[in-house]
């Protein structure tokens, strides 16, 4: 038979839409997902990979395997076995119960966005954060944009524009993310960048020599992302803001993470906290909403009130404002701060400051449901390292216990592809021939969602 006979095998599109009968998707999607179908037979015909037409059952299944696919949300959850607290891809920190309800509570109602209930006529949306902040930080004022890019950009704005100069040591010049740098946020702000120092050492000398007329701010970004070690040197924030003070010159502090719990009973030293950052005579301290405050995605900027309020007025803080429901998130995360409730009511902080009798006692549990489950697979629990985050704390590995799957009949690449694109997807790591799905950062509920995929996931041929 030729390829045309073979081609006008094909049923039509409507035909395969009236066998279907009625379904739960819209009526569009159906017909998409049909002619999607119809349209790769036709394609795996001409290019030699069919030498007949599938059975009309088989595209009727294809037909509801397509329309099933396109239902899906794009930006749907996920179960996060990999160990990694705040990973950028999967959407960095995950918030606790009381936050998501407030978050719950701003999207389904008319909210106080900008209404001052007591006087009855328009408020401020910096007003539901502000005073919390300025209790937590220790500051005179604070406000929130979207995220640390903006806030650190609208500062250097406010303070910097029509071509002033920021200074900042080359060994702060940091890529933040897909590209994003701190020299084009200097550029971006309107503001000239002057470097000074090393890549390795940077002394209060070289910012003092460097200083002139144009020189419009100092600038200070923690390294949250990288570290240098061996032969470095810069000065303290301490002797940064003396030199500010004595010119004039404010001082700007991006902490990047941004924390108000001191991580080193955790173990965890030399991230700075906002409280103290403020305390070492920063003018202005910009740091991140979603990452170790564990909150929504959001840029935090506090410090003098003069400053703040000068950036409350720029042009640029309408295009940089955020939602209510990011505010709602904050504004609830804040609360649990100063409730002292943080380790048990805030996810991130939580699963940093789980201990190995905990993480212990969370594995033994895992792997007995998966074993109940008679998975095809072998199953053990082991203690391993995890990080915080890429972009977070790097190299500042926490112990931590995983339980580790072999497959018996098939390669494990095959077992994590297939756990990766099930219904809930489970995103896990391979370490030495092993699957390892981390309980640092599982909740005991998933447990019985990850038992029956890697029972259902495990076994069969790699070709299924």
């Amino acid at each position: 038979m030729n390829e045309n006979s073979i081609l006008r095998g094909i049923p039509k599109v409507d035909e395969i839409i009236s066998l279907l009968g009625e379904t739960d998707a819209p009526k569009a999607v159906v017909r998409e997902a049909v002619r999607e179908v119809l349209k790769g037979i036709r394609e795996s015909i001409l290019r030699g990979e069919r030498t007949k037409v599938p059975e009309t059952e088989s595209i009727l299944k294809m037909a509801v395997q397509e329309m099933q696919k396109k239902e899906k949300m794009s930006l749907r959850p996920v179960i996060n076995a990999t160990g990694i607290i705040l990973h950028t891809n999967l959407g960095r920190a995950k918030m606790g119960e009381t936050v998501v309800r407030a978050v719950m509570q701003a999207a389904a109602n008319f909210s106080t966005l900008e209404y001052d209930i007591e006087k009855g006529s328009r408020g401020s949306r910096y007003t539901h954060v502000e005073k919390l902040m300025v209790d937590l930080s220790g500051a005179e004022a604070a406000m929130v944009v979207n995220n640390n890019a903006a806030a650190l950009m609208l500062a250097l704005n406010t303070l910097a524009q029509d071509k002033k100069e920021v200074m900042i040591s080359r060994g702060e010049l940091i890529e933040i993310g897909d590209s994003f740098r701190i020299p084009e946020i200097i550029k971006a702000s309107g503001s000239v960048l002057a470097e000074v120092g090393t890549t390795n050492k940077t002394h209060l000398f070289d910012y003092e020599n460097a200083v002139g007329e144009e020189t419009a701010a100092l600038l200070r970004a923690h390294t949250s992302n990288y570290r240098v070690v061996g032969f470095t040197e810069s000065p303290p924030l301490k002797e940064l803001v003396s030199l500010g003070r004595k010119h004039g010159i404010p001082v700007v502090y991006d902490i990047g993470s941004g924390t108000f719990e001191n991580l080193e009973k955790y173990g965890i030293y030399g991230e700075p906290t906002v409280r103290q950052s403020l305390a070492d005579g920063a003018d202005i301290v910009c740091f991140s909403g979603d990452k170790l405050l564990g909150g929504p995605q959001a840029g935090v900027a506090v410090g003098k009130k003069k400053y703040i309020d000068l950036m409350k007025k720029n042009q640029l803080t309408r295009a940089l404002r955020p939602g209510k429901m990011t505010l709602a998130a904050l504004e609830a995360t804040l609360r649990i701060y100063l409730e002292g409730t943080a380790e048990r009511d805030i996810p991130t902080v939580r699963m940093i400051a789980d201990n190995m009798g905990i993480l212990r006692a969370k594995a033994a549990a895992l792997a007995g449901m998966i074993r109940e489950k008679k998975a095809d697979c072998a199953v053990e629990t082991v203690e391993e390292t995890s990080q915080i985050g890429g972009g977070s704390m790097p190299g500042q590995a926490l112990p931590t216990v995983a339980v580790a799957l072999r497959p018996n009949h098939i390669p494990v690449m095959e077992l994590e592809s297939r756990l990766r694109l099930g219904g809930t997807p489970i995103i896990a790591r391979i370490c030495r021939d092993r699957l390892l799905l981390d309980v640092r950062t599982l909740e005991e509920s998933e447990f019985p969602v990850i038992a029956a995929c890697v029972a259902q996931c495990a076994g069969g041929s790699a070709d299924g």
